[in-house]
């Protein structure tokens, strides 16, 4: 057995260390001698974020990880990984009792973001789907809309310390209402599935101005997708990675005109969240 976890995009725009994104783009977490480490997986050190989450939810022994979700780029790596160390120690201790796994989420989330700093990355790589959390609290939006997550990823990395260090310590109370307002907008578009409100919903004045401006690759990417099309997009986190919303059958014209310094994904949103496997269906 092994865990199959989801990487995420957060913020969203304007819903900044609220909202998160589960994506079709998984890594795998499994215990040595527990279960045979499969092609391209490796044993991570003690340091690794997996084993670090893996030994404070009381896990023992070492782990490997297989992952396509690239470190420093705003798709939730640290997250995801966190998440699968511990629902890789709640599967050596409990087995993998789906029940068992759904009631432990609150304890694991709580975990997690302990260990990440924020909630919403491991929310969305744990529950899956968008997820709206709060006040130690996470819950699952509905969605009436089932778009293609078009992600374009640059080669260079974002350190999300330090693009929080370039944050204003306080905003204006404009500024703060109109995030306010646009978050909600953004959640209840997507829930009654209002594609046109999108773009004006994923606005924001609080942080990715400065994120931007240390990014100007991906400022150009977001505003090109935006130009072809997409329903509305976002600076995935802290950057430097940008995903946009679009049509299915949009995602793949979409993701050839972006800009060639980078690699362009087409993904979906995973739904399933942090998932106990058999290695055979790896």
């Amino acid at each position: 057995m092994f865990v199959r976890v989801p990487a995420s995009s957060a913020n969203l725009g304007p819903g900044f260390d609220a909202l998160g994104m589960a994506l079709t783009l998984h890594a795998d977490v499994g215990i040595v001698g527990a279960s045979p480490a499969p092609e391209r997986a490796h044993i991570v050190d003690q340091h690794h974020p997996a084993a670090v989450a893996f030994r404070q939810a009381g896990g023992r022994g070492d782990l490997w990880v297989r992952s396509p979700i690239p470190a420093g780029r705003g798709l939730g790596f640290s997250g995801a990984v966190r998440v699968g160390g511990i629902v890789a120690a709640h599967l050596q201790h409990h087995g993998p009792d789906a029940d068992v796994l759904h009631a432990a989420r609150p304890a694991m989330l709580a975990l997690a973001a302990q260990l990440e700093g924020h909630a919403d990355n491991a929310a969305a790589s744990l529950l899956g789907g968008l997820v709206a959390t709060a006040g130690g609290r996470a819950v699952r939006v509905p969605l009436a809309v089932d778009p293609a997550v078009v992600v374009w990823v640059p080669s260079f990395t974002t350190s999300t310390d330090d693009s929080r260090g370039r944050l204003p310590a306080s905003v204006g109370f404009a500024d703060a209402v109109f995030n306010v307002g646009r978050t909600a907008l953004l959640v209840a578009a997507l829930a009654a599935g209002d594609v046109a409100s999108l773009r004006v919903a994923t606005e924001d004045r609080l942080h990715q101005d400065v994120r931007l401006a240390m990014s100007a690759p991906s400022r150009t990417a977001l505003q090109m997708a935006l130009d072809q099309g997409a329903w509305c997009g976002w600076l995935s986190g802290s950057g430097p990675t940008i995903a946009v919303l679009c049509a299915l059958e949009a995602a793949p014209r979409l993701a050839a005109v972006l800009p060639a310094e980078g690699r362009s994904k087409v993904l979906r949103i995973d739904r399933e969240g942090a998932v106990i496997r058999p290695l055979a269906t790896g």
